[in-house]
């Protein structure tokens, strides 16, 4: 018998090879494809609308944060390209690069940093923009005709009074909802990004793609994405076949930001619910809530309301849907703290 000790540790013994910082430039790396993407169809000015959020991010991040920045872990990285998504290709770079510094300075650092966060980040951004220019952010340039030449105006000047010389037009979503004559974008353009819109609508198949990829490494909650796109679908397909709405489902499913927030924002594991029933709920409000802003709403969208709205009843729906620790009494619906069955 060979004399050798135990080694004691303490727990978790059990250790995974995922990191934080893994799983952020793994998310990171799945949205290569779709800035390719926004790259091919708008041009250079949809570099340059991600460079100048992510660039309002890292240095915000990096003058605000801990002593031991997070820069290196990709965080600042991912709410600056998720937020350069959702803008449109010709808005003005000091404006991308403002919403950058608010959703990490309002969204992450006041609530202390990563992972403590409530709301997520980019959306918060995003939010502060849609309120303070509303004009910049709802302007959509047509296609240019040379692939090099700039849109809108990403070259403005700040605080200046931006004057759009390019031709612009209509999303798809507000084609259908506030044109004289409504117009249903083909699902196939949609999927492929043929269409106008923001950088993150760019093609429906490739977000879809990224979120399967995430999905098998294990690094967003399925549950989610599923909800929502389930929730979306039976709802939306309710109130057209009763002649509600005037949205089809597949339409609804493809257009405007859906893809991209329920696959990369709604699953965000800081601002998510943690059990996988809380998900499903989670999920199936946002996807409500999209339909009744998208239907009824004065906004042709209604993604980023909707996320931010269930990332506020986040701690409520995982306060809800904690399972009962093994051993432990029931509890009488409605009993204090102090009273159990």
């Amino acid at each position: 018998m060979s004399d050798q000790g135990i080694r004691i540790t303490a727990s978790p013994h059990v250790r995974s090879e995922e990191s934080t910082v893994r799983i952020m430039w793994s998310v990171v790396y799945s949205l290569v494809p779709v800035i390719a993407a926004s790259t091919y169809f708008f041009g250079p000015s949809a570099l340059l609308v991600l460079l100048a959020s992510v660039a309002g991010c890292l240095i915000t991040e990096r003058l605000f944060g801990a002593i031991r920045s997070s820069l290196a872990d990709g965080s600042a990285m991912i709410t600056g390209l998720l937020l350069g998504l959702t803008l449109p290709p010709g808005f003005p770079l000091w404006m991308a690069f403002l919403g950058g510094a608010f959703g990490m300075a309002f969204g992450k650092l006041i609530f202390g940093g990563l992972g403590q966060n409530i709301f997520n980040p980019a959306l918060l951004g995003r939010a502060f923009l849609q309120a303070a220019f509303p004009v910049a952010i709802t302007t959509w340039p047509s296609k240019p005709a040379t692939w090099s030449a700039l849109q809108g105006d990403n070259l403005a000047l700040p605080f200046m009074s931006p004057v759009v010389d390019a031709v612009t037009e209509a999303t798809p979503l507000g084609k259908l909802k506030f044109a004289d004559e409504p117009v249903v974008t083909p699902v196939f353009d949609l999927m492929f990004g043929t269409t106008t819109g923001s950088l993150g609508e760019t093609s429906g198949l490739l977000l879809l793609l990224g979120g399967l990829y995430l999905a098998l490494r294990g690094h967003l909650n399925w549950h989610i994405p599923v909800s929502i796109f389930v929730s979306v679908y039976a709802v939306s397909g309710f109130f057209y076949a009763i002649g509600i709405s005037q949205f089809p489902p597949l339409f609804m499913l493809f257009s405007g930001g859906l893809m991209l927030g329920a696959i990369y924002m709604a699953t965000d594991m800081v601002t998510s619910p943690v059990t996988n029933k809380g998900c499903w709920l989670f999920g199936i409000g946002i996807g409500v809530l999209v339909v009744v802003i998208r239907i009824w709403g004065g906004l042709p969208e209604g993604v980023m309301y909707a996320i931010l709205l269930m990332n506020a009843l986040a701690p409520f729906i995982n306060r809800a849907t904690q399972p009962r620790k093994f051993g432990s009494p029931r509890r009488k619906p409605g009993a204090g703290k102090g009273e159990q069955a």
